[in-house]
């Protein structure tokens, strides 16, 4: 029981912390088709803002869980369920630090507060994971609600931003060109010349 609170109280502090601190679109207007990669209309859109308050509001909540209600609810527990509320709240507070870390990336490049050389540099060193979850872990199940619905909701974020991450990362693909629609055009200037004759 000291070990399950001593690790939360230290998740916690890590929480805090952080709080302080490919497709394409193409414009069929024109006859030349131009490629806007996902990434750039993401990064200035109001999706990613939902998404990053979204993503920052889970790890308050997290870390005033592990502060407050979390660290009670620990003391209560008894080996080994303490054992797996100690491991999976670490689990918890590793990933949400990693998905934090992607969202203020993101956020400094939207904000020009980093250069995309900058980013993809930070980006680097986050390393994202397609976790499997743990309901099948032994105990897990009696762990408390309240952190049993923090994981649930970490796992559903984490492969959001995972999603959107592979979504950004890649390249956009130039619009295959249309042989149908430039013969059309094509006959459509004969004709309009004819016509003018």
């Amino acid at each position: 029981m000291i070990a399950s609170d001593g690790a939360s109280r230290g998740v916690s502090t890590e929480l805090v912390f952080v709080m302080s601190s490919g497709s394409g679109f193409f414009d069929r207007r024109t006859t030349d088709a131009v490629t806007v990669s996902f990434g750039e209309r993401f990064a200035t859109s109001e999706q990613f803002d939902g998404v990053f308050k979204e993503g920052m509001a889970l790890v308050e909540r997290t870390a005033a869980y592990l502060d407050g209600d979390g660290r009670r609810d620990a003391k209560g527990l008894k080996a080994p369920v303490s054992v797996v509320y100690a491991t999976e709240s670490m689990r918890l507070t590793t990933r949400l630090l990693e998905l934090a870390s992607w969202l203020l990336v993101r956020r400094g490049l939207k904000e020009g507060e980093l250069s995309a050389a900058e980013a993809a540099k930070k980006r680097e060193r986050i390393k994202l994971r397609a976790f499997g979850r743990p309901s099948h872990i032994q105990h897990f199940a009696e762990l408390p609600v309240g952190l049993r619905a923090l994981i649930d909701e970490s796992f559903a974020l984490n492969d959001r931003i995972i999603q959107l991450d592979r979504a950004i990362e890649q390249p956009a693909e130039l619009p295959v060109p249309n042989p149908v629609a430039a013969q059309m055009a094509e006959l459509s200037r004969a004709f309009g010349t004819a016509s003018r004759r």
